[in-house]
């Protein structure tokens, strides 16, 4: 393979698939669902206001927005979706206020002909589009004013201590006294309201609602479209067709040249620079904030059946569950983005052997600011969640934003790009001089500078929208830091390193593994930039965006199709040579982020990536099991491969204990395996099928959620949560041995040279 075609190749499907990313998005801003300056009877009264339904989202977000229940699918899954309740609820009020008014009885108690004939008037009511541009009025009838009034008094005494709806507010693990403000429930009702109202009302134009008739909830006429099954179709061909051609291009290219394996550790003799030595604080930050994430994440899958409690203890009022679950999925990003921060700044001097003044005191310094960021946007969203900031810029710039993975507040956000932009500078000084010096691994350290770059700036996609920023345009954005960020950059900077490791272990070539990465980025960024908006299928878009990401999400699955052969290839590498079994479990680390990937991303994944698939999917555990396989199976595995890797090149002569690591992978892949396959891939089954036959409301609904199946389903974690929390105790018992005991059998019989590169 020609290393500059494929560069020319990589560069041309970047600006590319960015030209049809910012079309797109350009396309979401215009057509988003419009927030009106008013919601008004027919006969001039107001029902909501702008302001109202604006103020409301604050609201939501201060007390936890997506962390306490979803909307538009997006969030967590013990308290119901919002707009699908709300929906569903006004529906069947409408039905029986109409009933008591036509024939003087309940809906339920109509003959069959007589509920076909207002479930037909019902669909006619809430579908047809009544907002006039001219005016920015949606217009509602008098009855359906009289609903939505009975439905929002639902949601006051919801969200306040109302005896009568304890019951609820335990199921939906809501605490005792949420808002204290009758005015603040009012609004937080006007928001779910129109988010209800996006999510039934047609387009102008056309027979289907601005959230492309999500959700499914037939007794208002919400269905899936064709567009749905034809493009999910057309993705399946896709996918296979993609399959076919990795395949016969892998047939192709044959086997790769056989590498005679060094002798001895080609690293044996680096030693590590003061700024290299000094990212050890980084690595037991991320051994730190795993534990803790751990145990964060038995507090919330607890939430799911006592609600309020922890075994009793009742801790709602301090920690409640849009706490510990904004935490738990925060920490993940953050152990995770430290762990990789580290590795780039450890590798750097490495690759380049050169040592950048105040490199060290650089490190430091980000250390400290990340640490800042941590601690400040917890204690921001603990406030935010107590009611103490406010629901205006307080909140957003210092408290909870409400939005799943990037919940912290914005000031939080700029401080934590400034430090990304201080870790670029770092890393980037640091490879410079590898960059200007022709060898055949300044592909390999090209991309990872290149990767460094897009993680540094892409971060910034999280500042780019205000408090009043359309929710559609919102979610268009948060996905860019979700899934380009989190899941693209990071991993195309991860692949390059791995590939500079064993080429610098001179178990590939570096001119190989050079030409291989380069290709691998650049079939995985064919599908993984425009599969971003695979997330965005039922968040106020188009059709258009239902095409191209049915399309290029399938693509995203087809590089997983051969990981079972990079995974054959890696375990081999461990049995090169005898003194390759020093890097035996950070080998076997990428080993087991290639079977995650291939599972929680390939298989969990494009099980619910197809738009008709996901319609009735979307919110439910079945995208729990995605994200638990694919974050931790494939992100924290890497993490975790990649400071094994730099801990084992910086203390040569610490206790290192491969007996502690065996059980430290094993039981982490088992119990990761145990959660997502005995709890949450059945129970995202089950409320599957309840999905479909029934409705997403139903799914979602305390009858599902808190059902005898689902409950069982919720205890089966138990086993697999305490196998994986013995893991994560042996990894912090492995760094701890590792840095406070030293070995005496370990003596250098090599001259300490000056710094050399990994190549």
């Amino acid at each position: 393979m020609n290393s500059k075609r494929l560069w020319l190749w990589l560069g041309a499907i970047f600006v590319a698939s960015f030209a049809v990313l910012g079309f797109l998005g350009r396309e979401i801003y215009v057509q988003a669902p419009p927030v009106p300056n008013r919601v008004a009877v027919a006969n001039g009264a107001t029902v909501y206001t702008r302001d109202d339904i604006q103020s409301g989202r604050e609201v939501w977000q201060s007390l936890g927005g997506m962390e306490l229940g979803s909307v538009w699918g997006h969030g967590s899954y013990v308290a119901p979706d919002w707009s699908a309740d709300w929906l569903h609820r006004e529906a069947t009020t409408l039905l029986d206020i109409w009933a008591k008014r036509d024939a003087g009885k309940a809906f339920a108690d109509l003959t069959a002909e007589q509920q076909a004939a207002l479930q037909a008037r019902l669909k006619t009511e809430l579908r047809t589009n009544r907002y006039d541009p001219a005016t920015d009025t949606i217009t509602v009838s008098a009855e359906r004013a009289q609903a939505i009034g009975l439905v929002a008094d639902h949601y006051v005494r919801l969200f306040s201590t109302d005896p009568a709806l304890r019951p609820l507010r335990t199921q939906y693990a809501i605490p005792e006294r949420s808002l204290s403000s009758d005015s603040d429930r009012a609004k937080l009702g006007a928001f779910f309201f129109w988010t209800s109202w996006a999510s039934v009302t047609n387009r102008p134009g056309a027979a289907i609602s601005y959230t492309n008739n999500w959700p499914h909830d037939p007794l208002v006429g919400n269905l899936p479209s064709g567009s749905l099954g034809m493009w999910s179709i057309a993705s399946v061909l896709f996918l296979i067709a993609g399959i076919g051609w990795l395949t016969w291009h892998q047939a192709r290219r044959g086997e790769e040249d056989h590498v005679a394996t060094p002798a001895s550790d080609p690293l044996l003799s680096m030693t590590p620079t003061p700024s290299m030595k000094a990212t050890t604080k980084y690595f037991v930050t991320v051994v730190g904030l795993f534990l803790a994430q751990v145990l964060l994440g038995a507090i919330t899958a607890h939430y799911a059946v006592e609600g309020q409690d922890f075994y009793g203890i009742p801790i709602s009022d301090v920690i409640p569950y849009s706490l510990t679950r904004t935490w738990h999925t925060q920490l993940g990003i953050f152990w995770i983005a430290t762990a990789w921060l580290a590795t780039g700044l450890y590798v750097a001097p490495m690759l380049s052997g050169h040592k950048p003044k105040f490199q060290r005191l650089g490190v430091n310094v980000l250390w400290v600011a990340l640490l800042v960021v941590v601690i400040g946007s917890f204690v921001g969203e603990w406030l935010g969640v107590q009611q103490k900031l406010g629901h205006g810029a307080g909140n957003f710039w210092f408290g909870h934003m409400g939005l799943e993975f990037v919940d912290l507040g914005r000031f939080w956000a700029i401080l934590l790009f400034a430090g990304l932009m201080i870790w670029l500078t770092l890393v980037g000084r640091a490879l410079w001089p590898a960059l200007k010096t022709p060898s055949e691994s300044r592909g390999l350290i090209g991309m990872v500078f290149v990767s460094t770059i897009c993680i540094g700036l892409f971060f910034g996609a999280a500042l780019t929208w205000g408090r009043h920023s359309s929710l559609s345009m919102i979610e268009y954005f948060r996905w860019w830091v979700v899934h380009l960020w989190v899941e693209g950059f990071f991993e195309v900077f991860a692949t390059a390193v791995i590939a500079l490791i064993f080429a610098g272990l001179g178990l590939v070539r570096a001119r190989a593994a050079n030409a291989a990465v380069v290709f691998s980025t650049t079939v995985f960024l064919t599908g993984g930039i425009l599969g971003t908006l695979h997330h965005l299928y039922f968040s106020g878009t188009t059709t258009p965006v239902i095409a191209w990401g049915a399309m290029f999400s399938a693509l995203e699955v087809v590089p997983l199709a051969l990981l079972g052969v990079e995974a054959f290839h890696n375990y081999r590498m461990t049995k090169a040579a005898p003194w390759v079994q020093t890097y035996k479990w950070p080998i076997l680390f990428f080993v087991a982020v290639s079977f995650w990937n291939l599972v929680g991303a390939g298989i969990l994944g494009f099980a619910i990536n197809p738009p008709i698939s996901l319609y009735y999917v979307q919110g439910l555990n079945l995208t729990a099991s995605h994200g638990h396989a694919a974050l931790f199976g494939v992100y924290g595995m890497l993490g975790i491969g990649l400071m094994l890797f730099c801990l084992r090149t910086a203390y040569r002569e610490a206790v290192w204990s491969d007996a502690i690591l065996k059980p430290t992978f094993w039981t982490l892949n088992i119990g990761l395996g145990a959660m997502v396959f005995l709890s949450l891939v059945p129970a995202g089954l089950y409320q599957a099928y309840q999905s479909v036959t029934h409705g997403f409301w139903y799914a979602r609904s305390p009858a599902v959620v808190h059902s005898k199946v689902m409950e069982t389903l919720v205890w089966m974690r138990v086993p697999g949560d305490i196998v994986f929390g013995c893991g994560a105790i042996l990894l912090a018992l492995f760094l701890a041995r590792l840095l406070l005991l030293r070995s005496p059998t370990v003596v250098r019989t090599y001259p300490t040279p000056e710094l050399v590169p990994a190549e």
